[in-house]
């Protein structure tokens, strides 16, 4: 079966990093939210996006054909 090389690399580096916090994921979360005040400014903040109305009769027809 083939493996997918950059799903290894996370899958092996979230193993590590779990590792160094003894798979605790309230420590690993409480480490999170340092890293993130000290970052600050260099998050990048999501944007609001409205969502979007769902499709109508007509245009769902039109996609079928697909």
């Amino acid at each position: 079966m083939w493996e997918d090389p950059i799903v290894s690399d996370v899958r092996r580096i979230r193993e590590q990093l779990a590792g160094e916090y003894n798979f605790d994921v309230h420590a690993i979360f409480e480490e999170m939210r340092k890293r993130q005040v000290q970052l600050g400014a260099r998050l990048v903040a999501p944007e609001k996006t409205e969502r979007a109305a769902p499709p109508d009769r007509d245009s769902i027809a039109s996609h079928l054909g697909r």
